[in-house]
């Protein structure tokens, strides 16, 4: 069994056929997939579609990149639905300073809500970072201080010094496609020195689709087998061991 802990199944590029993805999914023996919200709107669905399947789950959130476009109530509005049925995570937040698409200062805003919310929640959170990781360093440190953390660094390409903070902050580490690239040698390396009960894979479809599927323009969530494949063997342990140790650690994080 594999857990994907990250797929935005509420994009258009599933329209087509999303009963049929999370059916080919489940058929490769991905047997849960975490739909993640990144709007008001796109949460919602993912909350939908994790009704509609006992397969998907869904997190609520407003991801960095769109909190500029929030509106009036959009806030209490993820406030509402964190306590939705099959809701089992807040995210995906975080930062970025990739893209610049909103403001610095309402990107921490934002994170530091999903970071208090996930305290007074206990629902864990999802951290979207992308050229930003002494930012998103600081602003974990100082949640800390308020209390425990729970959540995922999603689709992980730090170094090992960034990686172990995070690991001692209390948050797992989740690794996606790009960790089988030819050029990921490195990741490769942080990869397999996290402690296999810290260890998540996911896909991030439909992007950073793994090898030996990488031209394929849509990323599924059947596909994250061939990234569990690759982290089995730099890890020098058999897929099944950690296919059961990777779902196992999702399932306590996400209580599932």
């Amino acid at each position: 069994m594999l857990f994907d802990t990250h797929a935005h199944l509420d994009q258009d590029e599933f329209d087509a056929d999303r009963d049929e993805v999370v059916a080919r999914a489940v058929a490769a023996g991905v047997t849960d997939t975490l739909a993640v919200g990144t709007t008001v709107a796109t949460s919602e669905k993912c909350v939908a579609l994790a009704a509609n399947s006992p397969h998907v789950h869904a997190a609520v959130g407003i991801q960095p990149n769109y909190v500029h476009e929030a509106g009036h109530g959009d806030w209490d509005a993820i406030v509402r639905l964190s306590s939705a049925p099959g809701v089992v995570a807040l995210g995906e937040t975080g930062l970025d300073r990739y893209w610049d698409d909103a403001p610095f200062a309402l990107q921490q805003d934002y994170f530091d809500r999903h970071l208090r919310l996930s305290q007074q929640t206990r629902l864990p959170f999802i951290v979207h970072m992308r050229d930003c990781e002494a930012d998103v360093l600081a602003m974990l440190r100082e949640a800390a201080n308020c209390g425990p953390l729970r959540g995922v660094m999603h689709s992980f390409t730090g170094d090992w010094p960034m990686a172990a903070e995070c690991l001692a902050l209390g948050l797992d580490l989740s690794f996606a496609g790009m960790v089988t690239y030819k050029k990921s040698q490195p990741l490769r390396d942080v990869a397999a020195r996290v402690p296999l009960d810290r260890l998540l894979v996911e896909t991030d479809s439909p992007y950073l689709s793994p090898e030996p599927v990488r031209k394929v323009r849509r990323n599924e969530p059947a596909h994250v087998v061939h990234t569990a494949r690759l982290l089995a063997e730099v890890r020098g342990i058999s897929l099944e061991e950690l296919a059961a140790a990777t779902t196992a650690n999702a399932r306590r994080l996400f209580g599932v």
